[in-house]
């Protein structure tokens, strides 16, 4: 184990010999998870374009942070799993805000986060609202903070009703990455999701509002695909509803060219207070997630690292630091400084080079001895970032999941052990939250448990190991999965 370990909470890189080198798997091939996560895989441009974006490379999402602005909270659809609310710091998932921001206080808040948190990487605007349709506000901010942060990626999350009109807007402003919400390509369905919308001044309703929306999205798409903009098209999953018709929406936008494919559970808490969460509908499992995006294989190449962020979030995947820069708390003047990332962003380019090298090895090693038919085999592994395994049991509010076999370690998806709130519950509830969550999973890593959690999990038939606290997530999966097969162990090094 490396003897230097880089701090994720408040990261200071003062000083270049405190940034330690780490291993990097390719966290999911080309083909499975669309992220691509090396160079080879895709051409030069697209790869500078993704390399960096949290959201659309897995790889990317252990060093990168992406940072929402609630600037554009006007929508011109309705959702039945969607309700959007203010004023609240408990909930995560989207269309939560704790403030609404105008143009110039979002581009004020972007330089105070820039300057406190060097992993930021991107600004979106996902509404909380649709921020196409909100159109003014978004392009206002997106132009106050290039300006004063050129080399921020911006991009933006819409529903695709009203995009077509701003396409070429997108264009002259450099944005080059659009998240696309399409649930359906059958209006048919459409019908059981979308309640009305409004379009050309009217609102609508059934299936004249479905088939417009239906066609809008199609158009956006296209014409994203069309001037080489990179589109990611999210679909929530939704039970009964139009679980098996997204194997349909796989093919039909890769089909029109989306770059990746986000199929995301339904949130249907009641205490939420969408349509679908008073009515009872309920979400998948995981394992009825897995199985759909199993399915999905051939098709587009689907994310599977997504949190269904807040419109307000902050931080790395899986962290929300919204509330450390509320605007109370921004100060009046504020001067971008870019030192803290230009640091960053060369410990990282040396960092995916020693992962890559590291992991190469494992994998030589770990193919040379594995039958191609040993069964393979589920890790929950807590982590703040960084590829590594540095967080405390006690702490994670999410765990990853990665699948490791003979062809190597490769992440599969995350799961939530906060039931999508901060809070509410003692150590107790959430010990058996955690359990609930793990299910179908028997071993879990992290830097470091307590005694009674570690023999209440080991009571539920899961083993925490604390043995590889700090060391890289690919390295300690490969190390626990050859000495469960009984095979000799590789010694990786580190620096």
């Amino acid at each position: 184990m490396s003897g230097n370990v880089i701090s994720l909470d408040g990261l200071s890189v003062s000083s270049k010999d405190t940034l330690t080198k780490a291993m990097e798997a390719d966290g999911c091939s080309s083909s499975a998870c669309g992220s691509s996560d090396a160079p080879e895989d895709m051409d030069p441009a697209t790869w500078e374009k993704v390399k960096d974006h949290p959201c659309y490379s897995e790889e990317a999402h252990h060093y990168f942070a992406r940072m929402h602005v609630a600037v554009a909270p006007a929508c011109n659809i309705q959702c039945n799993y969607c309700n959007r609310k203010y004023d609240c710091a408990n909930e995560s998932r989207p269309g939560v805000v704790s403030e609404r921001l105008t143009p110039e206080n979002a581009a004020r808040k972007v330089i105070a986060v820039a300057n406190e948190i060097p992993q930021l990487s991107v600004l979106g605007i996902a509404g909380p609202g649709d921020s196409a349709y909100d159109w003014r506000k978004t392009r206002e901010t997106f132009r106050l903070v290039h300006q004063q942060l050129p080399d921020i990626k911006l991009c933006l999350s819409t529903n695709g009703l009203a995009l077509p009109e701003h396409v070429d807007d997108l264009m002259d402003m450099n944005i080059d990455h659009v998240t696309l919400t399409i649930n359906m390509i059958d209006p048919e369905v459409g019908t059981k999701i979308y309640p009305w919308i409004f379009y050309e001044h009217k609102r609508r309703t059934g299936l004249e509002a479905s088939r417009i929306l239906h066609e809008r999205q199609m158009q956006s798409l296209d014409m994203l695909h069309e001037r080489g903009i990179l589109v990611k098209v999210n679909s929530v999953m939704i039970p009964g509803i139009n679980d098996e018709h997204l194997l349909e929406v796989n093919k039909e936008v890769k089909k029109r060219g989306a770059f990746l494919h986000n199929i995301m559970p339904l949130i249907s808490a009641p205490e939420h207070g969408t349509v679908f969460g008073l009515e009872g509908q309920r979400g998948p499992t995981a394992a009825e997630l897995k199985k759909l995006q199993d399915a999905c294989a051939g098709g587009a190449n689907l994310m599977k690292h997504c949190r269904q962020c807040r419109a307000d979030a902050v931080g790395l995947l899986g962290e929300d630091r919204g509330q450390e820069f509320t605007m109370d708390l921004v100060p009046d003047e504020v001067t971008y400084d870019p030192a803290k990332r230009e640091t960053y962003k060369e410990w990282v380019a040396k960092e995916r080079e020693d992962r890559r090298a590291a992991a190469a090895v494992a994998k030589a090693e770990t193919d040379a001895a594995v039958a191609e038919e040993a069964a393979p085999m589920l890790i929950a592994v807590a982590t703040k970032g960084g590829g590594r395994i540095n967080q405390h049991f006690g702490h994670a509010t999410e765990f990853q999941i990665f699948e490791v076999d003979a062809k190597g370690v490769n992440f599969v998806t995350h799961r939530r052990c906060d039931n999508y709130c901060v809070g509410g519950y003692g150590e107790e509830d959430k010990l058996e939250l955690v359990i609930k969550t793990l299910e179908g999973i028997d071993t879990i890593l992290c830097a470091k448990i307590g005694d009674c959690p570690r023999e209440d999990l080991a009571a539920a038939g899961i083993e925490a190991i604390q043995d590889y606290a700090y060391e890289y997530i690919e390295t300690a999966v490969s190390a626990v999965y050859r000495a469960r097969r009984g095979l000799p162990a590789v010694e990786a090094e580190t620096a």
